[in-house]
C-alpha cells in the first residue's frame, strides 16, 4: 500500500515529462523550439506573444508548434495556413481552450465566446446574429453610439479652448475610454453610469470596479495555470476567481431584475441587449447563467476593444498629416461645415472607411485571435495537428506579411481603395474579427464605432504631436496582454476647424 502511495506522484510526475516525447513519436507535428520537461517553452516565450510567434515563424515557418506545460499548440502565420484552420478544418477546430478563469467567468462554457461548438453554441450563436446584432436592432440602437461620440467631440472642444489648455496636449485614452465605456453600459444594460462631468453613480463605480478587477485578474500570473501538475499547491486562485465571478453575477442581476420590474410597469421593452435577451429567454430556453455570461461577453469583448482601436488609429493619424489632410478633405467635401457627420454618411467616405480599415490591419484588436481546439485529429500544413491541440491564428503577422501585402508596414488607407479587401471573415488577409464559425457577431457594430469615432475626431479638429515631438517619434510600442494598449497612452494637440456651435452634444435619451 505504502509503495502505491509512493507510486503516484511519481507517476503524476512522469506524465508531462512523456507525453509530449510519445506525441512526437506517434504525429508528425509542426517543427519549433525544444521543450523544457514540465513547463515546456514558456522559458521562451517574451511578453508580447504575437511578436514572439511571428519571430519564431521566421525560425521555423510559418506554422510551428510549442509547449505550454504538457499541452502542444500550434501558431500558423500565413494567408494560407489561416484559411486551412478557418475555413477548411473549421467545424473540427470550432471548440475552445478554456483555462480556470475562462471556465469560471463563462460559467462552464454556457455564454457564447468560450462555449465549445455544438447545440449551445448553435443556439447562443443565432439569439447574437438573429436578435442582438441584427441590422435592425443596430440601427435602433444608433442613437446611443452617435449621441457618445459626439460627447466625446465636446470634452475634447471643452478641454482644448479652455485658456488655460490651449495649445497643450491632451491623453486621448481617457476620452476613448469613456465613449467605449459608457456605450457599451448603455447597449447593454440601458444605463449610462458616468454623466458628462464624469461622475459615476453608486452602481456605476461597482461596475467600473469589476471591470477594473477583471483586467487586473487578466493581467496575472495564475501559477496553478501554468503548472497544472502543481494545481493543488495553489487552491487560493480559485477563491479569487470564484469572488469576482460573484461579484458580477450579484449586480447583472440586480440590473436584471430593474429590467423585469420596469417591462411590467410598461407592457413593453426597449432594444438594449438585456431586455432583448430577457424578453427571449423563454422562446430560446435560455438559462439564467447563460444571459449572465451573454451580457458580459458584450461588455468584455466591447469595451476595451473599441477604445484600443480608435487610440491606435488616432496615433497613425497624428503620425501620418497626409492621411489626415486626405480625410479632413473627403470629410469637408461630402459633409461641409454646416453640419455633423453621422453613420447615414458612411457610403459616401470610402477613404474614411479604408482609414479605419488600415488602421484594424496594423492594429488588430486581439492580435492572436482566441484559441481554438481540436476536436479530433486533423492536418494543417501537412502537418498533424492531434485532437485536443490548441491553435492559434497570428492576425498580427499575417496582416504584417510582405508575401501579401504591398510596404505592409506603411500606415496606406489607399490599398484599400486600390483592392476591395473584406474585414469580416470572407477574406483572409484582413481578420481582426475572426472567420468561420468564431467569427466575432458584433464586427459590424465595432466597424460602425470604430468608424464614427475615427470620422469626428477629423471632421471636429485638425490633431498635431505634443510641442517639442516630431509625428515619427510618436511612441507606437505595445503593452503585452491578450488585447494590446499602446505602451505610452497617446498625447496630441486639438484644434478646432468647425464652427462652435457644432461641438455641442444634444443628450439622447434612450
Amino acid at each position: 500500500m505504502a509503495f502505491a502511495l509512493l507510486l503516484i506522484p511519481a507517476v503524476l510526475f512522469l506524465i508531462p515529462l512523456v507525453y509530449p516525447l510519445i506525441q512526437r513519436l506517434r504525429f508528425k507535428l509542426p517543427p519549433g523550439p525544444r521543450p523544457l520537461p514540465i513547463v515546456g517553452n514558456l522559458y521562451d516565450l517574451k511578453p508580447i506573444k504575437f511578436r514572439c510567434f511571428s519571430e519564431w515563424a521566421q525560425i521555423y515557418g510559418p506554422i510551428f508548434s510549442l509547449y505550454l506545460d504538457s499541452r502542444l499548440n500550434v501558431v500558423v502565420n500565413n494567408t494560407e495556413l489561416a484559411k486551412e484552420v478557418l475555413k477548411e478544418n473549421d467545424q473540427q477546430l470550432a471548440d475552445r481552450h478554456r483555462n480556470r478563469a475562462t471556465m469560471t467567468f463563462s460559467r462552464g462554457g454556457k455564454d457564447l465566446i468560450w462555449a465549445d461548438y455544438g447545440p449551445h453554441y448553435v443556439k447562443v450563436r443565432k439569439v447574437c446574429n438573429l436578435e442582438l446584432f441584427s441590422p435592425k436592432r443596430l440601427e435602433a440602437l444608433r442613437p446611443i453610439r452617435e449621441d457618445e461620440v459626439t460627447a466625446m467631440v465636446e470634452s475634447i472642444f471643452n478641454d482644448c479652448t479652455n485658456p488655460d489648455n490651449v495649445g497643450k496636449s491632451l491623453s486621448m485614452r481617457s476620452y476613448f475610454g469613456s465613449v467605449a465605456f459608457n456605450n457599451i453600459t448603455r447597449l447593454a444594460f440601458g444605463k449610462r453610469f458616468m454623466n458628462t462631468e464624469g461622475i459615476i453613480d453608486e452602481q456605476g463605480k461597482e461596475f467600473k470596479g469589476i471591470v477594473s478587477n477583471g483586467i487586473k485578474i487578466g493581467g496575472k500570473v495564475f501559477m496553478g495555470e501554468t503548472i497544472p501538475w502543481l494545481r493543488w499547491m495553489f487552491a487560493g486562485e480559485n477563491e479569487i476567481l470564484e469572488k469576482h465571478e460573484s461579484r458580477r453575477a450579484k449586480l447583472t442581476r440586480e440590473i436584471m431584475e430593474e429590467h423585469t420590474l420596469a417591462r411590467k410597469k410598461t407592457g413593453g421593452a426597449k432594444e438594449h441587449f438585456v431586455d432583448a435577451l430577457l424578453t427571449l429567454q423563454k422562446q430560446y430556453d435560455l438559462s439564467d447563467d447563460t444571459v449572465i455570461s451573454l451580457l458580459w461577453d458584450m461588455i468584455t469583448a466591447g469595451m476595451d476593444t473599441t477604445s484600443i482601436s480608435v487610440e491606435w488609429g488616432h496615433g497613425r493619424l497624428v503620425r501620418n498629416p497626409r492621411v489626415q489632410q486626405k480625410a479632413q478633405e473627403e470629410l469637408d467635401r461630402v459633409i461641409g461645415s454646416e453640419r455633423i457627420m453621422t453613420e447615414s454618411d458612411f457610403s459616401n467616405l470610402p477613404y474614411l472607411q479604408s482609414v479605419a480599415k488600415e488602421a484594424l490591419r496594423l492594429h488588430p484588436p486581439t492580435p492572436l485571435m482566441l484559441p481554438h481546439k481540436a476536436n479530433t485529429n486533423i492536418k494543417i500544413g501537412g502537418y498533424d495537428v492531434p485532437k485536443g491541440s490548441i491553435v492559434h491564428v497570428n492576425v498580427w503577422a499575417i496582416a504584417r506579411d510582405p508575401a501579401t501585402w504591398k510596404e505592409p508596414l506603411e500606415f496606406r488607407p489607399e490599398r484599400f481603395l486600390e483592392d476591395d479587401v473584406d474585414m469580416k471573415g470572407h477574406d483572409f488577409r484582413l481578420l481582426p474579427f475572426g472567420a468561420g464559425r468564431r467569427i466575432c457577431p458584433g464586427a459590424q457594430l465595432a466597424i460602425n464605432l470604430v468608424t464614427s469615432m475615427l470620422g469626428h475626431l477629423l471632421h471636429h479638429f485638425t490633431w498635431a504631436p505634443p510641442a517639442g515631438v516630431r509625428p515619427e517619434e510618436l511612441d507606437m510600442a505595445e503593452n503585452p496582454g491578450m488585447v494590446t494598449y499602446m505602451k505610452t497612452p497617446l498625447q496630441a494637440v486639438p484644434t478646432p476647424r468647425l464652427p462652435s456651435r457644432l461641438y455641442a452634444r444634444v443628450p439622447v435619451d434612450y
